[in-house]
């Protein structure tokens, strides 16, 4: 509908608008196309990390390990993007509430990266993949409110205590 109204009323001037302009204002996206591209960027991410693993036990195997791990990771990562537009997505990257977690996550998908290629060592790529691990997790865990909040749990452990 609105569609329609752009262009009767001549303001359809966004209708040759590329698909990285479009995703750049996810605003221009519709909803369930929104959605779409993110279960597909997110499920593709997925695959890359599972590829990486399996990628692992092959001889010189831990620079696609790294390196498809490490895109998996980044893909999950933008999936985001297509839900609340790369700006927000930034924005809300670097707030205060996240800052460390993302710095720690971007600095494991660097330093991943560095001990498989530039440092050739396997022990350290696999360690820092561990930590890329566990700082998406944290950094994932960050968009839930009180999540991080150690008072939070321990009044829900103490609460499910006195209740059984």
């Amino acid at each position: 509908m609105d569609k329609l109204r752009r262009v009767l009323s001549g303001r359809d001037e966004n209708e040759e608008q590329g698909l990285t302009a479009q995703v750049l204002d996810a605003s221009t996206l519709s909803y369930s196309t929104r959605v779409k591209w993110f279960v597909i960027c997110f499920a593709s991410g997925i695959l890359c990390s599972i590829l990486g693993t399996a990628l692992l036990f092959l001889p010189n195997g831990i620079k696609l390990f790294a390196v498809f791990y490490t895109l998996g990771n980044i893909a999950a990562l933008a999936s985001t993007c297509f839900l609340m537009g790369p700006l927000k997505q930034l924005k809300r990257m670097f707030e205060k509430t996240r800052l460390i977690a993302t710095i720690v996550m971007l600095l494991c998908l660097v330093l991943t990266l560095c001990a498989a290629f530039w440092w050739n060592k396997k022990l350290l790529a696999i360690i820092f993949c561990i930590l890329q691990f566990l700082a998406m997790t944290w950094y994932s865990i960050s968009y839930i409110p009180f999540a991080r909040d150690k008072r939070s749990w321990s009044s829900l452990s103490c609460s499910t205590m006195t209740h059984t």
